[in-house]
């Protein structure tokens, strides 16, 4: 019988859970190296920890996994129903949460290297997260795709730690009870940019949609619905969607260096990112809480029939 060591957690709403010990060893070298050896070697493990029936799809998974430089706090990969994820936002805070809840940190600044580049994490003394997330950019703007049944739609595409597709209105109210109506709307759009061939740098898959409308509270900017790779929508406002969306801000003139746009996601929660710019990479940094639900052992029987989880 295997153990597998998680601490499960929230970030405004949406789930993390981060595995601390009973993973496979991926070795030594960068973060993305090791990335490459789970995917390629141990892929079995992503989808017993995060599908059904340990998990759901809904479900973010985070293995810790030694830094590669010795200043840093851990190093990370993040993963999903469907496959890996570059950086992740909410996870990132759910991360900084679970290292606080077993007391391998206290407040203050941490390095957190991912598979993309290394993040900086701030644990406030109140409990809350900051993450200041690696370099994000808008690289095309005004794409018109063609979505069947819908009509054409207009979006940027953007890099926050992911790809992203972002476009502003929705067929109907961004709202909890019309989760149904936007990810139909969201997976049309997605099916749309691959069709037609369009993709983030280097030919790189585009598997993020995000849409925009007007916030429920007016002391905040925005309300978003986000599309996640595996089809699930993100119940937390999206760390690196909100990350991209800065971006396109910042690119338009809509959002000055230093200012912080409070972003509501599908659930009312909100995430505040302020625009700040290190040299010139603009590296938005996140601000958001994570709270633990869970923690003990996922037992893994070699007699199970689906000890390697359930494929979507």
């Amino acid at each position: 019988m295997q153990r597998v060591h998680v601490v499960d957690s929230h970030t405004a709403g949406e789930p993390t859970r981060v595995v601390l010990s009973g993973g496979p060893d991926l070795g030594t070298g960068s973060i993305e190296h090791r990335l490459l050896r789970f995917r390629e070697l141990h892929d079995e493990f992503r989808r017993s920890v995060v599908q059904e029936p340990r998990g759901s799809g809904a479900v973010v998974g985070a293995l810790v996994v030694p830094p590669d430089r010795p200043k840093s706090t851990a190093g990370v990969i993040f993963f999903n129903n469907a496959g890996y994820l570059g950086m992740c936002g909410h996870g990132t805070i759910g991360l900084v949460a679970t290292l606080a809840h077993t007391g391998q940190i206290r407040p203050g600044r941490h390095t957190i290297e991912t598979p993309v580049g290394t993040v900086e994490a701030e644990l406030h003394a109140v409990g809350d997260v900051s993450v200041r997330n690696v370099a994000c950019r808008r690289t095309r703007t005004g794409v018109e795709v063609e979505v069947p049944g819908y009509g054409p739609v207009v979006g940027d595409i953007a890099w926050g730690g992911n790809w992203f597709f972002l476009s502003e209105g929705a067929p109907c109210d961004l709202t909890l009870a019309n989760v149904e109506p936007l990810t139909a709307y969201t997976k049309a759009i997605r099916a749309a940019l691959d069709w037609g061939r369009i993709t983030g740098s280097d030919g790189a898959t585009v598997d993020h949609i995000e849409i925009s409308g007007p916030p429920a509270r007016a002391e905040n900017q925005s309300r978003n619905f986000v599309l996640c790779p595996g089809g699930e929508y993100d119940r937390s406002p999206c760390g690196t969607g909100t990350s991209a969306k800065v971006a396109c801000l910042m690119a338009d003139g809509r959002l000055r260096d230093g200012q912080v746009w409070r972003q509501e996601g599908i659930l009312g929660t909100v995430f505040e990112v302020r625009a700040d710019r290190v040299g010139d990479e603009l590296r938005p940094r996140i601000r958001g809480s994570a709270y633990i639900t869970g923690e003990g052992d996922l037992l893994f029987d070699s007699r199970d029939p689906f000890v390697e989880g359930v494929a979507p």
